[in-house]
């Protein structure tokens, strides 16, 4: 079966057993939803038990305007993006309710996860209890182990999430019986044992799902690529937010372990251009994709492409800080590159100077539409662009009618985790130093990646291999995190701008603080020249708001009749900082309703620390 006909048709068709945990839904048989009763006979079962978790993991670009866990419009609150006024801000109060039990794909933005909804453990729990129960002896032991595999992955990853948005989480092994109260208001079970939980369940996985299950299924190399990220995740916010080391080191040993299972594999190369990762009608052959979501008009569509054609309004954008931290292409840093220009932030030079993925990423002209001017075509075919003048937009890049598919999993994001959990297991836990044939297997393989035909006309050069004999030296390097990470870093930082991996990796660092927008390269947006790139915005509309920013910080309003001075760093329109936050809100409160529904039943649900009750 292909993939398109998976994820399109299949998804889609997948049927929720959630319904069948209520005794009157039991009672009679259903046409429309699974009999307990009758179901869990053969694999064909598992499987399509099994289909509905792919919605909900591996959501893609979501669906017609749909926003949940998407680049460009899910994952756009970081420290990477800047929005016109007041910039969004952390949570100040303890919500009314954090809960939920929808099985549709939620999610907090504030947290890059989901809300408190134990719907998809239970859903593992199901599974993995009536395979227990009904399918021993029914189907063959390499079968059984296999779906035990997928059912106690996608719990794993559950638990990742949830723990990575709350910490503490109540931990169920089993299904659990609604009337039996003491086990359904279970107070929250530490951080580490569900994680040690989550673990277990990853090596099991590991071991034993099949490694080809068929197109669009998912086999042991996805679930290695599922490990490696949450296992980084979890490893490093051990390690950073000092919690525990061994378990810091454990996570972090079985990051590389799964890693290291999909590099060694020989199946996937970095034999794509980059824009065509994310702006492809199909992916099915494209040599660094894993995973895909694929979609068909009209059963399946989404707005993403839409959303970076040129013309959208992107309400939050790259802001200067983030321009900055793009590598030159001949492998240094701004501030101490050879190459003519490159300490120019106007669009164009940057796009000249700076490695491949920026002209990949963001158009070569300042752009109204985005917040900054830095717009963002990453997720828009070269095609769709040359609707920005005029003309009517194919369905394939305006409204909700987008067909392009969903990168999922990619080889990029499996050397980048493997190469930053090395390094970590090296400077912190006694780990073997990260090598040169390391990083060349790693950040310099991605920078390898051959360059289309558009950016080759345009100039763009691959960026010259990291050495670590001659690391950059970055003037603005944290001065707790070593040269080598501060490149590694970076690596991501270039790699992954606009989908999900940011607010993550700060909130993992333990470096929140850089969305508190001290630095004025927070408020800024790309070098101008009003006269010529912005003169539909020298109007008698912006008086006393269009503003630049001079080399030496002076401030320049336009008021009218100063036009020639219009010249420096954009100035966000109305731009002001967020909200003061503390640490607090490295985790998600609970919601009062939840503690409350605790407490009516004589059971208790603490609270996560610095929100009170």
């Amino acid at each position: 079966m292909s993939i398109k006909k998976n994820i399109t048709y299949m998804l889609l068709a997948a049927t929720s057993f959630m319904a069948a945990c209520n005794p009157d839904v039991l009672d009679r048989p259903e046409l429309t939803k699974v009999n307990d009763n009758t179901f869990w006979k053969n694999e064909t079962d598992l499987r399509l038990y099994a289909n509905s978790f792919y919605e909900n993991y591996f959501v893609g670009y979501n669906s017609s305007f749909g926003t949940a866990y998407t680049p460009l419009r899910g994952y756009i609150f970081a420290d990477d993006f800047t929005s016109t006024g007041t910039q969004g801000g952390f949570e100040t109060t303890v919500p009314n309710s954090r809960g939920s039990s929808t099985a549709t794909p939620t999610m907090q933005d504030r947290y890059s996860g989901p809300s408190w909804n134990f719907y998809w453990v239970r859903k593992s729990n199901v599974m993995l209890d009536r395979m227990s129960k009904k399918m021993k002896g029914v189907i063959t032991p390499d079968q059984y182990n296999h779906w035990e595999g997928i059912g106690r992955l996608f719990r794993g990853y559950e638990y990742s999430r949830l723990v990575g948005v709350f910490g503490d989480v109540p931990y169920f092994d089993t299904e659990v019986d609604p009337s039996n109260q003491e086990a359904m208001y279970k107070e929250r079970t530490p951080r580490g044992e569900v994680m040690d939980k989550v673990y277990d369940d990853f090596k099991f996985a590991l071991a034993n799902i099949r490694t080809d299950d068929g197109l669009g299924y998912v086999n042991r190399y996805i679930a290695a690529a599922v490990i490696s990220n949450c296992m980084l995740f979890e490893g490093s916010w051990q390690r950073y937010h000092g919690l525990d080391a061994a378990r810091s080191k454990k996570y972090l040993e079985l990051a590389v372990e799964a890693s290291q299972l999909v590099m060694n594999s020989g199946k996937w190369t970095f034999g794509s251009d980059f824009k065509s990762l994310f702006a492809s009608e199909n992916l099915a052959g494209n040599p660094e994709v894993l995973l895909f979501r694929s979609y068909v008009s009209p059963r399946l569509t989404h707005s993403i492409g839409s959303y970076s054609n040129g013309t959208e309004g992107q309400a939050a954008a790259a802001n200067l800080n983030l321009l900055k931290s793009f590598i030159c292409s001949d492998g240094e840093v701004w501030q101490n590159s050879k190459l003519a220009n490159a300490k120019s932030f106007g669009i164009r030079n940057l796009t000249l100077t700076r490695d491949p993925r920026f002209e990949a990423t963001f158009l070569d002209t300042v752009n109204v539409p985005a917040a900054t001017l830095a717009y963002a075509h990453k997720f828009a075919s070269r095609a769709a662009l040359g609707f920005m003048y005029g003309g009517t937009y194919p369905p394939e890049w305006g409204s909700n009618t987008n067909t392009s598919d969903a990168p999922i999993y990619r080889l990029a994001e499996v050397v980048l985790n493997w190469i930053e959990a090395k390094q970590i297991l090296a400077e912190f836990h006694g780990g073997a130093a990260v090598t040169q044939a390391d990083i060349d297997r790693s950040i310099n393989a991605i920078r390898n990646r051959p360059l289309d035909a558009v950016a080759t006309a345009k100039g763009i050069k691959k960026t010259a291999p990291l050495q670590l004999t001659s690391l950059p030296n970055d003037p603005a390097r944290d001065a707790d995190v070593s040269p080598l990470m501060w490149e590694i870093r970076r690596e991501r930082r270039m790699e992954f701008v606009f989908e999900h991996t940011r607010l993550n990796d700060i909130r993992r660092w333990k470096k929140l603080q850089y969305m508190n927008f001290q630095n004025p390269d927070y408020s800024l947006g790309p070098w101008i020249d009003a006269r010529r790139e912005l003169a539909t915005q020298l109007t008698t509309a912006y008086v006393n708001r269009l503003k630049v920013m001079k080399e030496d910080g002076t401030i320049v309003t336009y008021n009218g009749s100063n036009r020639d001075q219009m010249v420096g760093y954009y100035v966000v329109l109305n731009y002001a900082n967020r909200v003061a936050f503390t640490d607090r809100v490295y985790l998600s409160p609970i919601g009062r309703n939840e503690i409350q529904a605790y407490k009516e039943r004589g059971y208790t649900l603490t609270q996560n620390p610095g929100w009170g009750e």
